[in-house]
């Protein structure tokens, strides 16, 4: 029991926290009829349905092999730089930034170890991490708290488009740049005869005799891909507010349950409760009058600021939830919690993912990618601040 408790702690940290306040929160709010209206359920549907169906996607390993047929077209160092970052910060934009690492990091340091390239994996792993958060702010469904801060605004999806392509586009400059001033143009030899097939292969292989989310289907996805394209057109018009909610979400549970069923025990139901318990604790804190006037001053005066702030300490969904609880800042609040994805370890959770993936595979060597990922962050977030600041 002891181990399983501890487990949990480690493995779902932001849900425990999220579960222990909203517990001491009840305390101080009694439950009541008011507790259903806490929940906000259209995120949730929007969010479940969307975690259900990249889930899919991935199983049939579409990503790996996304990523396996451009890397076959690449024969430079740089080259090879550029599309491992581009994978994540395109694909992040669709599948959100966590699911983009899951599958992209592990993915490159199998590539970069074959392509004789071991000291790069720590600027590299850096840049791409860079490189999901940053994509993710493009869109309402790159980014959990993205999804919620649509919904509760109300800002339509071009607008939320419009509002996010400046940080967007100069994150993708930015990239460029970086990959270009710290990567040479030479040749990589190694990728060269192997091909798509031949760079899938390589990297799955040690995955090969236990589970692993993309080789346990047929060998090409078939009709799969087809109708869990179908099935994402959906989420995209639910979201879109074109088709209701209970309608998107009952679409995608009974395709699933009758395509493949297991897609169910790989989506990540601790987010959703985390939503959950941050809905509760946020909607008690703004019936106990002293700590909503302290947060809707502080929030009030400076929405981006505080924005970014607290990211920095408690990560940008769990800021995004508390936030929003206090300001109808929405522009603000946006943009400073997709910026304050930058910037420390756990700014944005999904950037554990890469520490994890990173450290795992280089035990020794958790102060050198911290440097190189802070440091990094740091300065890309310096420069999107300022332009926040401009923009106005």
């Amino acid at each position: 029991m002891r181990q399983r408790a501890l487990g949990l702690i480690k493995n779902e940290t932001v849900f425990v926290i999220a579960a222990v306040i909203a517990f001491i929160s009840c305390f101080f709010v009694h439950p009541d009829r008011m507790y259903i209206g806490y929940i906000h359920y259209k995120t949730l549907a929007q969010l479940g349905s969307l975690m259900v169906v990249v889930a899919g996607l991935q199983r049939i390993g579409l990503f790996h092999r996304i990523g396996s047929s451009l890397l076959a077209r690449v024969h430079t160092v740089r080259g090879l730089a550029l599309v491992l970052t581009a994978l994540p910060f395109v694909a992040s934009m669709l599948i959100t930034n966590d699911v983009a690492l899951v599958t992209f990091i592990p993915f490159a340091i199998a590539v970069l170890v074959m392509a004789g390239m071991e000291d790069r994996i720590f600027l590299l792993a850096s840049l791409m991490t860079l490189g999901a958060n940053l994509g993710s702010m493009l869109t309402p469904i790159g980014n959990a708290h993205n999804l919620y801060l649509k919904a509760r605004s109300g800002i339509p999806t071009s607008g939320f488009l419009a509002l996010m392509a400046p940080y967007t586009s100069a994150s993708a400059v930015l990239l460029v740049l970086t990959i270009f001033l710290a990567f040479p143009s030479e040749r990589v030899h190694t990728l060269d005869h192997m091909g798509a097939s031949g760079i899938r292969r390589s990297v799955l292989a040690p995955a090969q005799g236990r589970t692993h989310p993309d080789v346990h289907m047929e060998p090409m996805p078939g009709w799969r891909l087809g109708v869990y394209a179908a099935l994402f057109l959906v989420c995209l018009l639910g979201v879109g507010g074109i088709l209701p909610q209970w309608a998107m979400l009952a679409i995608v549970v009974l395709g699933f349950a009758i395509c493949d069923r297991r897609v169910f025990l790989q989506v990540d139901w601790g987010l959703l409760l985390t939503f959950v318990a941050f809905f509760i604790f946020i909607g008690n804190a703004r019936r106990i009058p002293g700590f909503y006037n302290l947060v809707s001053g502080l929030v009030g005066s400076h929405p981006l600021a505080t924005s970014v702030v607290c990211s920095q300490m408690i990560s940008n969904v769990p800021t995004a939830l508390l936030v929003s609880g206090f300001s109808s800042a929405w522009r603000q609040i946006i943009v400073g919690t997709n910026l304050g994805g930058l910037g420390t370890l756990i700014a944005s959770m999904a950037s554990l993912i890469s520490y994890k993936a990173v450290v795992k595979k280089y035990p020794r060597s958790k102060g050198r990618y911290l440097s190189t990922y802070t440091l990094l962050n740091l300065l890309f977030l310096a420069v999107l601040w300022l332009l926040a600041c401009l923009i106005g």
